[in-house]
């Protein structure tokens, strides 16, 4: 499969370099959650806010390895993406909440490529690759995976560690998106449909309407799972124009 050279959208993306990004993005597992910046993440009255919540005590009944799980299972039933023998790229995948969804509801005859930064237990039906998305050994392990299979449906869940300081996150957060639409327009076949989470702010219109560019139809999705505080948002991009 040849690749284009990544090409970025949002402008003020390009202050931050790939290697500095790297070295703050992370995606957490279910502890911190929504990738919100917290004053003290080790503090107990935020442990206990997190234990407390709805989604993650009924991520442990339903056997789910994270609340985020509840996201993509809402945002699938009403727009039904994942089909039976579909092919799905799952960016950011780690502890494997969407991935698990993913698997389940695509079957034995689909295919899922999962890929975190972060070390994920495995997963039947999933294949995992480890490493850091910014960088191009890992985009050619994805892509090599894959091989020619067209993808129904690309998947990002990706957000950089927090810092808290909105001059610094919201362009490593932008530029993690832009790679995921990058690679959503490499692999998808006509039709295909897109989901990623994007968090309000700076250069967020210059993306939607970059999206707009690329699908028949962009939607806004924000799943009850997803906390109330947090800037976190779902684009869905519908019918790839190819």
């Amino acid at each position: 499969m040849t690749r284009p050279v990544r090409k970025l959208a949002t402008p003020f993306v390009s202050s931050l370099s790939p290697r500095t990004i790297s070295r703050q993005y992370s995606i957490s597992p279910d502890i911190p959650g929504d990738n919100v910046a917290h004053p003290s993440k080790s503090s107990a009255g935020w442990m206990k806010e997190h234990f407390d919540d709805a989604y993650v005590q009924r991520s442990w009944a339903d056997g789910y390895r994270s609340r985020a799980s509840y996201k993509l299972i809402e945002i699938d039933d009403k727009d039904r993406l994942l089909k039976p023998g579909a092919t799905v790229i799952d960016l950011g995948a780690a502890p494997g909440g969407w991935s698990q969804i993913a698997a389940d509801r695509v079957g034995m005859e689909g295919v899922v490529i999962a890929s975190d930064i972060l070390e994920m237990d495995a997963l039947a039906g999933v294949d995992f690759i480890q490493g850091d998305f910014t960088e191009e050994a890992v985009l050619n392990q994805i892509l090599a995976t894959l091989g020619d299979r067209p993808v129904d449906l690309v998947i990002s869940d990706m957000a950089p560690n927090m810092s808290g300081m909105s001059a610094i996150d919201q362009p490593a957060g932008m530029y993690l998106v832009e790679l995921a639409l990058d690679l959503a327009r490499q692999t998808l076949k006509p039709g295909g449909n897109f989901l990623v989470k994007v968090f309000q702010g700076e250069g967020f219109d210059a993306y939607l309407k970059d999206m707009r560019g690329s699908f028949n139809k962009v939607v806004t999705r924000k799943p009850e799972a997803s906390r109330a505080r947090s800037r976190e948002v779902y684009l869905l991009g519908l019918g790839f124009k190819g």
